[in-house]
């Protein structure tokens, strides 16, 4: 199936910047790839969605992680993105059920529960960037725009949403992140109509229904303010497991790990968290690999 999954940066009346980004086969391979149940589907959906936002705003090829460590019985959901539209993640508990809400809505709040939103960059420095702040309602929207607002003193609208089809999968999946620049703030009018026009928005499930492009939502909504495109992405969920990294991963256990493998006699199987892609590893390979870390250094 053709990928239609795009992110669109843009300027509106060269006061505020735009990402808008349809992201239904993102979603519908995260739901694939791990299984998940709707609640757990719109959760991580609304995380892959706005932690590509966050890999968009990113300079040179650092990637940027978002961790939501909440108590509900999702147990936590972890995603990450790099600055060219790639990103992966999943959630603790993929498989829940709930409820629904009093205004029949998933109960992805309820879900995800009290705790905090971790937003990690790796700077290329000796220590990486983290931002942290409460989870306000665990519905992912409404916390990237506190964690915009208080960590990063940027005023930012957020708007999320993933519409599950009956058979678990996706039938739409989209977001639309909103920032004034600097000095903005002035223009009470511009504001005004700009907090006017996003509080009358439709669900974004709605909004990216069908092959929606979006441009056309941005230019729909806001361009009687100016709409200004800057540039589009394609966007897709893709991992960068490998079985040289888990084999790199296995050696760094030590002897001892790898010893205690061979006396049981089984073969190992890793599984990647992110994709859920399996590598097996024989027992021949494993005693390949302590007998690499047994020899002495420097010996071919």
């Amino acid at each position: 199936m053709k990928n239609h999954d795009i992110l669109v940066r843009a300027v509106i009346g060269d006061k505020a910047r735009a990402f808008a980004l349809r992201t239904t086969e993102v979603v519908n391979e995260a739901q694939r790839r791990h299984g998940t149940y709707p609640v757990a589907t719109a959760a991580l959906g609304r995380t892959l969605t706005v932690t590509l936002v966050l890999g968009a705003m990113l300079k040179g090829d650092e990637p940027v992680t978002v961790q939501v460590r909440g108590d509900g019985i999702l147990q936590g959901i972890v995603a990450a993105a790099d600055p060219h539209g790639h990103v992966r993640g999943y959630v603790g508990n993929p498989f829940i059920h709930l409820p629904l809400t009093v205004k029949n809505k998933l109960a992805v709040g309820e879900a995800v529960g009290k705790g905090l939103l971790f937003v990690i960059r790796d700077l290329e420095l000796r220590e990486s960037y983290q931002g942290s702040v409460p989870l306000q309602t665990g519905e992912i929207g409404d916390d990237f725009a506190y964690y915009f607002a208080h960590s990063e003193q940027t005023p930012s609208v957020v708007s999320l949403g993933v519409l599950v089809n009956p058979d678990h999968t996706v039938l739409s999946a989209g977001g639309l992140v909103l920032q004034l620049f600097p000095g903005a703030e002035t223009d009470e009018a511009f504001v005004g109509e700009l907090e006017q026009v996003s509080s009358s928005l439709p669900p974004m499930s709605q909004v990216f229904a069908g092959d929606t492009h979006p441009a056309e939502v941005l230019d729909k909504y806001f361009g009687h303010l100016g709409v200004r495109v800057i540039s589009e992405m394609p966007v897709s969920y893709q991992c960068d497991c490998s079985r040289e990294r888990f084999q790199r991963g296995l050696i760094a256990l030590g002897t001892e790990e790898l010893e205690d493998m061979i006396t049981r006699g089984e073969e190992v199987e890793t599984v990647c968290r992110f994709c859920g892609e399996r590598y097996h590893f024989p027992l021949s390979e494993i005693r390949t690999m302590l007998d690499q870390l047994r020899r002495p250094k420097g010996e071919e």
